[in-house]
């Protein structure tokens, strides 16, 4: 087995991902697909981050976890990361990161965008649309009736999170 930050699959055209939980940090992200969360600056590059929201879909804390799900709910939001040039073996990573309590489906997402308001502060605003890859939850009953908080696992789970080989050990 190569390096986990080699490009195993250049031949396939790459995919886009929506992420709204724990792999919306970067040091996630990469420690998940690549094994580290300091890859080399050329893999950096491989990967946009832009902020996007999901429309028709709830995010809530999964019960017990650090993580959340998402389910169909045509009353809410999502705020996520629009993630660009996934590879094949970045999928197939984190299909197995996800695990069976997930489904990957493909969906429309709308990226946004920071528009200055003319005083010194910022709006963010629904720009394009895009398709992008997306895990929903399927144990509905295993969500908790709150929304899961992304600072908050920021500041308390990170370290967890981003350690070498989370997810395959």
């Amino acid at each position: 087995m190569g390096s986990p930050v080699e490009s195993k699959d250049v031949e396939e055209p790459a995919k886009c991902g929506f992420f709204y939980g724990t792999l919306m940090a970067p040091e996630v992200f990469f420690t998940v697909c690549y094994d580290t969360k300091n890859v080399p600056e050329e893999v950096k590059k491989r990967h946009n981050f832009h902020e996007a929201i999901l429309h028709g879909y709830c995010r809530r804390r999964v019960r017990n976890a650090d993580y959340p799900g998402i389910t169909e709910d045509k009353e809410h939001t999502v705020r996520g990361i629009y993630v660009t040039g996934l590879s094949a073996h970045n999928m197939a990573r984190l299909d197995f990161f996800e695990g069976s309590e997930y489904e990957r489906r493909t969906v429309t997402v709308r990226l946004l965008e920071k528009i200055d308001k003319g005083d010194g502060t910022f709006e963010l605003v629904e720009g394009e649309e895009r398709t992008a890859e997306v895990y929903v939850f399927l144990p509905t009953g295993g969500l908790e009736g709150d929304e899961w908080d992304y600072e908050q696992f920021r500041r308390e789970k990170m370290a967890y999170w981003t350690r070498a080989g989370y997810g395959f050990d």
